[in-house]
């Protein structure tokens, strides 16, 4: 997630947003039918074939870029990356997501903005691994998981930055079902269908309404997405997220020594 796919993630939705004859909207990644695309396939010197992702989440050259940057001018950046993708809640109709494969970080918080969760249980995982970064959550995670899931389910996931099997994403209300790679997409069209087949004019009544609600919990949303901006500049400048960027890079675990 880069912030040139978030403008023109933006500027998709805000194009979409217009059109009364949309029904639904289901987001999802590359190859949403597992057809086993080129990319996914094992190479001629026999490597594991790379598995399906829906979001692998932030961009590793923007987080490093913002360890370079000053903690107040990394405030309003992260603040306007986060809005770009969670225009997906401002769209008029519902939304789906159809997770075909791996949701992390700001992947799996996308994934939170829509109204449904549908994932597939291929092996994929998702979580919010924020913590083995050296960072504090954002994309609005920190407000909507423990709305969604619970506080205790909730801080089980964001402090650890455990990532999940399908199977447990359904068992902690994450996901509304789980189903096999190759139907995820005909089940999320399917569920789409049955939402597009309701009155248009009561179906945006009730997105509204719910999102509405779900706005009003704990403070709205605003101010926790300022709180995760704030707290992630923070972040950027510590030894922490330098280390945690390394580890990935290096395809090792992290070491966070000292506070």
């Amino acid at each position: 997630m880069t912030e040139e796919i978030g403008v023109d993630f933006q500027n998709l939705l805000a194009t979409l947003s217009p059109d009364t004859a949309i029904r639904c909207l289901i987001l999802t990644g590359s190859d949403p039918y597992h057809t086993g695309s080129p990319a996914s396939t094992a190479d001629g010197a026999g490597k594991k074939p790379k598995p399906p992702a829906f979001s692998a989440g932030g961009d590793l050259k923007f987080l490093r870029d913002r360890t370079q940057d000053q903690p107040h001018r990394n405030a309003e950046i992260m603040r306007k990356f986060y809005s770009r993708f969670l225009a997906i809640r401002d769209v008029p109709f519902p939304t789906i997501a159809a997770i075909n494969g791996h949701a992390v970080g700001a992947g799996a918080c996308i994934s939170l903005a829509c109204d449904l969760r549908l994932m597939a249980n291929s092996g994929a995982k998702i979580g919010f691994n924020f913590v083995k970064l050296g960072l504090t959550p954002g994309m609005g995670g920190s407000f909507m998981l423990p709305n969604l899931i619970g506080h205790q389910a909730a801080s089980r996931l964001l402090l650890t930055g455990d990532l999940v099997t399908a199977q447990e994403a359904k068992d902690l209300g994450l996901v509304l079902s789980i189903h096999e790679p190759q139907t995820l997409f005909l089940e999320s069209l399917n569920l789409a269908r049955r939402i597009a087949a309701a009155s248009p004019v009561a179906v945006r009544g009730v997105v509204k309404t719910l999102r509405n609600g779900f706005q009003a919990q704990s403070g709205g949303m605003e101010a926790a997405l300022w709180r995760e901006a704030d707290t992630q500049a923070i972040c950027y400048k510590s030894a922490d997220m330098t280390e945690g960027l390394d580890a990935i890079s290096e395809g090792r675990d992290p070491l966070f020594p000292h506070f």
